[in-house]
């Protein structure tokens, strides 16, 4: 998988949440400003990369995201982990949690239900397991 700089990812962020856009409309959507050509030239580099497509409609080119997010999410946060803990995404997620100034209650009781789901069954302990 092709990697992305922070401003391909902003631009990606936007056809994931938005689906097929012109480039005027990505520009609107973007949260820094970016030129027209300086996005021309960063949808060519992720065309290049197979990351977007384009397809003329009329006068216009639309451009949407071939990747799935998740999939881009997952290979990422592979990544993080690789370069940061040691391949380890517990590693990794406790690294994140411990970066984190608070946690409020809510968020705990939300790392908890996470983690419940994740926990291995306990089939023919006797023991129900944690609901869904």
């Amino acid at each position: 998988m092709a990697s992305f700089n922070p401003n391909e990812l902003e631009i990606m962020k936007v056809l994931w949440e938005e689906g097929s856009l012109k480039p005027s409309e990505i520009q609107q959507r973007l949260l820094h400003p970016v030129k027209n050509s300086a996005l021309r030239w960063q949808l060519g580099a992720l065309r290049k990369k197979g990351q977007v497509r384009r397809r003329k409609k009329g006068k216009a080119y639309y451009y949407r995201a071939t990747t799935p997010q998740r999939s881009v999410f997952k290979k990422l946060t592979r990544r993080m982990a690789d370069v940061f803990c040691g391949g380890s995404a517990v590693a990794l997620i406790g690294q994140m949690i411990e970066s984190e100034e608070e946690l409020s209650e809510e968020d705990i009781c939300e790392l908890r239900r996470l983690a419940a789901r994740k926990a291995p069954s306990k089939k023919g302990s006797g023991k129900e397991g944690v609901k869904k």
